[in-house]
């Protein structure tokens, strides 16, 4: 169904490829996973097999790529609408309608269906992708995950036979992500759909993977299983280092399958005194206190009376379904966001710094730094170099701090390279660079882990940690439970605008079904999460 025939994808003012040489096929019927290091070229091949790459992202394309046989030179992207469906990192800036239900119709009228098959495919996509209740809804006033669902839905009336999706899991909560990969493994197996999929979180949707194209930083690809291709590293769930680590052959990639081998591990480690405490963190005194905070848009009431506190040298984790509040409570606690009622103090090296909305921006940013889930929305100049340059002189920071920040999380970026060209990965370390070189009191962050692979991860779990240690609080919303997992010490939950849970991170992630990672599923009932965890209780038993 895609062939690629030696492609190399070299990019204007590039100094080696995105893509060098690759020779892969993906048979009809599959789901082929891309997967890879941050900034590697998976979205550049997504691209190219929807035609994208060359003819809107411009650079050179040599060797063919066919979809169906047909060759993307010679078609593009809207000659292969009716085959091939696509929905990039950003499903936000692609909509072209102001509804769900419009955007869901929008792909079948270009197609110039007849209205009553049109209306049989629109509601199978809805009760689908579970969207029924948001079909009137306004595609602006959704949440990130919602835009996903819908996105995908859009794609998904045309009827395409191939699908291809880059981090369609990225902001979705677990059990909505379970939904759609549910839902797109339903159209493989049941309707020979081809899906080319790339996803950082792994941990998601490798059991469902048939076949594996790994890209490496030098833009080569190898194809393979899952099982043979996961490597502990960069691109390597959870699953994968916990089978290292219990010397199980061959790897499990689901959390059933390494249940069935665990049973020995747990039994050594249950014998052992605990080695991990359930105590709640230890932070200072709080860093910011907010109260009775109410946000409203329109009809909705999307924050109700949540009273808030964030200790300095504690890092909290604000999670929750898609819709329930989290990102509108982020940019109301900023100041930077609509608030309709509620007070928010801000403290800075022991001082009253006062309510962000109140200050100029230069001042609210020592107080409160937000990376928001767009880091696109923070960025308007015309090259990494002048955005890091900028944001030393506006933070009153030694030159070079943002550059050294920006390796620190995203490794090697090019000093020339444009903003908009970089990875999502990418454009997130810059804006934390930008953000973090402020030395904010509070570093708020909406879902920032979209785009980054398991090592980037580490790393941006060791600066927050820093920026703890260092006095500061961490407020980050995420659905991303692994991550929460390895850097938060509280949990804070929200449902329909309230808070509902506010505990440890290790009781609240152990005892949720939804928001467990797989360490604590596997290991279960020992209180682990991690595999660092679990090895550092294997030292102890020798």
């Amino acid at each position: 169904m895609i062939r690629l025939d030696h492609v190399t994808v070299t990019y204007s003012g590039a100094t080696s490829p995105a893509l060098r040489d690759v020779d892969v096929s993906v048979a009809e019927g599959e789901l082929c996973l891309v997967v890879g290091p941050t900034g590697a070229g998976k979205s550049t091949l997504l691209r190219a097999v929807s035609g994208l790459v060359p003819h809107f992202s411009g650079g050179t394309l040599a060797g063919r790529v066919l979809v169906d046989g047909r060759d993307t030179r010679e078609h593009r992207p809207r000659d292969l609408a009716d085959l091939v469906g696509v929905v990039l990192q950003d499903p936000a800036r692609g909509f072209v309608t102001e509804t769900v239900e419009d955007e869901l119709a929008y792909a079948m009228e270009q197609l110039g269906l007849p209205p009553a098959a049109m209306r049989v495919r629109m509601e199978e996509v809805l009760d689908l992708l579970g969207l029924a209740g948001l079909r009137d809804a306004s595609l602006r006033d959704l949440s990130g995950g919602e835009q996903q669902r819908a996105a995908i839905g859009a794609v998904l009336t045309a009827h395409p036979r191939v699908l291809v999706l880059d981090e369609p899991t990225s902001a979705l909560d677990p059990p909505a992500a379970d939904d759609v990969l549910a839902a797109l493994t339903r159209l493989v197996h049941d309707h020979g759909m081809t899906v080319l999929l790339a996803e950082h979180r792994l941990e998601r949707v490798v059991q469902y993977a048939d076949r594996v194209l790994a890209v490496a930083p030098d833009g080569t690809v190898r194809e393979g299983r899952a099982a043979d291709l996961l490597e502990p590293g960069a691109s390597a769930p959870p699953l994968v280092e916990l089978a290292q680590v219990a010397g199980w052959r061959p790897v499990p990639l689901s959390v059933r399958d390494a249940r069935r081998r665990v049973t020995a591990l747990r039994g050594r480690l249950a014998a052992l005194p605990p080695t991990v405490t359930d105590a709640p963190p230890a932070g200072g005194a709080p860093a910011l206190t907010a109260r009775g905070m109410h946000v409203r848009y329109r009809r909705a009431h999307a924050v109700r009376g949540v009273d808030l506190d964030l200790d300095a040298g504690t890092v909290t984790a604000l999670m929750g379904r898609n819709g329930a509040g989290k990102s509108s409570l982020l940019w109301a606690l900023a100041g930077a966001g609509p608030r309709s009622a509620g007070s928010v103090a801000v403290r800075r090296e022991g001082r009253d710094g006062g309510d962000p909305a109140a200050l100029v921006p230069a001042r609210a940013r020592e107080l409160v730094a937000l990376v928001p889930q767009d880091p696109m929305d923070l960025v308007y100049l015309s090259s990494v170099a002048d955005e890091c340059a900028a944001g030393d002189r506006q933070a009153g920071a030694p030159p070079g701090t943002c550059a050294a920040l920006l390796a620190r999380l995203a490794g090697p970026v090019p000093d020339d390279a444009h903003p908009r060209d970089l990875s999502e990965g990418q454009r997130l370390a810059l804006v934390l660079a930008v953000q973090l070189a402020a030395r904010p009191s509070v570093l708020l962050l909406d879902e920032p882990t979209r785009g980054l692979d398991y090592a980037a991860k580490r790393a941006l779990a060791a600066i927050l940690a820093g920026h703890a240690a260092g006095g500061g609080a961490v407020l980050l919303s995420s659905h991303d439970v692994e991550f929460v997992a390895q850097c938060a010490e509280r949990v804070v939950v929200l449902a329909d605008g309230e808070v509902v849970t506010d505990g440890s991170a290790r009781d609240v992630l152990v005892a949720s079904p939804t928001f467990a990672p797989q360490v604590a599923k596997v290991m279960h009932p020992l209180p682990l999460l991690t595999v660092d965890e679990v090895r550092a209780a294997l030292a102890v038993a020798g």
